[in-house]
Formats: structure tokens, sequence, C-alpha cells
């Protein structure tokens, strides 16, 4: 419950430049005074990300489009009419109040409303942009939960504000409109057929954009064990393979899989919207057991399944040296 004290202590929190961990419906956010550099700069040391990988500024509304980005054409006044508050980022042009802390030095900027009520009580009381990656180390699995925060970031976080369990699981669907034509850029929270049905026309998915943007790395989303991709019908095999050479194996997969004696399965439902929500919790709740190797069933290419399907994929990309 956020409280008025809470609520002022968390305002009073950022405008000095502190960082705090904020609720959204998609993950928590580590979030900072966009509009303070050294604020932000501390946000990419806690994490220990990159200065080049941009961040998403979340603001409270949608008529605040136009003091971040120089041009906003129809189609984003469209989907944020449709989608706002929600699991939606649109990149636009910026204007100057998007630093190059924040851009990561592009001509752009990527934008969201959140769809949580404390997320959008601190930033009405702010009256300005926070700048909000997901509250874990960089390449993790994110938090959907205050208790990741606090195992994952501990005392580094100036305050933790415990908004219950994010309804949504994964984070924002992005969408480029800074360009002639709209193209995703990760696919989130938010069905491509949706946004397809709002716009009218074909929205294509395009990771490998040259526009840098949150969650973009090969790998990322990423537990300690390393992760194993399989369609349903080869999940059994797989297991039996891996356990022959030794490893400890556990298995994300839908209640409905069978598996072979002693092969623990964290379950995950089998429609994707289920998928989504229970992923990141799964995932860390099979790193505690221990694992080695987690052999991750893989959910229909369809919905919100196309993003839990883009997250399994950066999981069991190739880590970079020392990941």
């Amino acid at each position: 419950m956020l409280t008025s004290d809470i609520l002022t202590r968390a305002v009073e929190t950022l405008r000095r430049g502190g960082v705090i961990a904020l609720p959204t419906e998609t993950v928590y956010g580590l979030a900072a005074n966009c509009e303070d550099e050294l604020a932000v700069r501390r946000v990419f040391a806690i994490k220990g990300r990159p200065a080049t990988h941009p961040l998403i500024v979340h603001v409270a509304r949608a008529s605040e489009l136009p003091s971040w980005a120089r041009h906003v054409p129809e189609e984003a006044w469209r989907l944020a009419e449709a989608f706002w508050p929600g699991p939606l980022t649109l990149v636009l042009p910026r204007t100057a109040r998007a630093t190059d802390a924040v851009t990561g030095g592009q001509d752009t900027v990527a934008l969201r409303v959140p769809n949580h009520p404390v997320a959008l009580a601190v930033l009405d009381a702010l009256g300005g942009g926070v700048a909000a990656p997901s509250a874990n180390r960089f390449g993790r699995v994110s938090p959907t939960t205050a208790e990741h925060v606090r195992a994952d970031l501990g005392d580094e976080v100036d305050l933790i504000l415990d908004g219950g369990p994010c309804t949504v699981g994964v984070e924002s669907t992005i969408v480029d409109l800074s360009g002639k034509e709209p193209a995703v850029l990760r696919p989130g929270g938010l069905a491509v057929e949706e946004l397809e049905r709002v716009l009218g026309r074909k929205v294509p998915v395009r990771t490998s954009a040259t526009v840098r943007v949150s969650g973009s790395l090969a790998s990322h989303y990423a537990p300690r064990a390393g992760v194993v991709l399989s369609e349903p019908a080869d999940v059994v095999s797989r297991v039996t393979s891996l356990r022959a050479r030794g490893h400890n194996v556990g298995v994300l997969g839908p209640p409905s899989l069978t598996l072979p004696p002693g092969v623990p399965r964290y379950d995950v439902p089998e429609d994707p919207a289920g998928a989504a929500r229970a992923l990141y919790t799964r995932l860390r709740e099979a790193d505690e057991q221990g694992h080695d190797v987690l052999v991750a069933c893989l959910p229909r290419a369809e919905g919100l399944g196309i993003a839990v399907r883009d997250r399994l994929s950066r999981a069991a990309a190739p880590r970079p040296a020392g990941g």
C-alpha cells in the first residue's frame, strides 16, 4: 500500500538524485529522475549496464509526449490512446529534454506510461519522467516482486516500493515510430496482433534493427543455469540425454508435461499470458535449486507466446565472458 508518507519519501528521493525500485505491470523498475544525469549514471552503475544501452522514460500520461518527442506521428497517438497506460513503449525522435545519458546518444527516445497505481502516483507527484530499466543486475532475470529486487540489489537501492506481484510479467513491447514504417523492436507484454488491429496493417518484428533499445542484446534475461530450448515433443529426449551426461536438470514447462522420475518441473501455464506472468518467477525458483541446465519448453508462437519465446531465446544465447 502506498501511503502519503511513502509517496512523499519516494518523490523526495528522486528529486535529490536517489534511485528507487518502482513496481509496474510488467516488471519492477530501477527508477531515477531522467533529467538528473548523475542519478541516471547511478542506475547504470547499480545494474552494471553498458552506458550505450538506452533506457525507457516513464511518464504519467500521453499528453507529455510532445515535451520528450519532437515529432509524434498520428499512429503514435492512436497506439497511446488504445494501450496507455499499459505495456507499450514508443520510440520517437527526441527533444533536448531526453539527454544522451537516457538515450545512449541516439536521436530517439523510448517512452511509455506504466499501468500501475504506485508508478502513476509517483510520476504524477514528481511532475516529470523517470528512467526505469528492470531492477536487477544487467542481463539477469527481471524482477516481478519486491522480494526479487531485495535479493538482487539489496541496500544499493535507496527505497523499494512494494506494489505486489507484476500482473503482466514480461517487459513492454517496444514499437519504433521514428521512421517511415512502424516496427516492433522488442516483443513484450502487448501482443503484436493487438498493435496490428489498431493500426490496421501488419507490423514487422525487427529485433536486429539499427535503433538500440532495452533488452535487445543477444544474451539477456538469463538465470545462472544454462538454458536449453525445446519444442514440447522433444523435452523428454533432451532431458534424458543431458542426465546421461551427468547434468543436474530441471524443466520449465506446462503442467501437462510428463517427465522421467526425479526430474523437477517448474510449471508455466500453457496459455501465453499465463506463461508470461510466471516466466521470471519460475526461472528464479529453478536457480534456487542449483540446476546447471534448465530445459525450457517453448510456448506457441502467438500472442504473448512470442514475447516468452524471445525471452527464452535470449536466456539460452551464448553469454559474454564473465556473464
